[in-house]
């Protein structure tokens, strides 16, 4: 039988995934429904924030680089179409954990 060696070197890797979960976890396990709607509050002003940011990288462009040959244009609009997309997921997602929660704190 082999013996094994130590895992410890895997620990300073997996902290900030760990560090990143505990806030999560801390939220639903003391707040509960409440927590929920606050997580969807903060997930659906990420995809906000994503969207103006979108925004703006696409305008900047457009006022740095002036109006560009038609295909830098389209790659410009479909990497803001893709942001966008994106963010609208999130925003979905950031309501349906508030709507989620609503329907628990009616329900507890």
């Amino acid at each position: 039988m082999r013996t094994r060696g130590s895992e410890s070197f895997i620990v300073l890797p997996l902290l900030p995934i760990f560090l990143i979960g505990v806030f999560p976890m801390l939220l639903l396990s003391l707040l509960g429904p409440a927590g929920l709607i606050i997580l969807g509050i903060l997930v659906a002003c990420a995809g906000l924030t994503d969207i103006l940011d979108a925004s703006g990288t696409f305008s900047e462009q457009i006022i740095v680089h002036g109006y560009g040959r038609g295909s830098e244009r389209a790659g410009q609009r479909t990497a803001l179409r893709s942001e966008m997309r994106f963010a609208s997921v999130m925003i979905a997602a950031g309501a349906g954990l508030a709507v989620a929660g609503i329907g628990g704190l009616a329900l507890s």
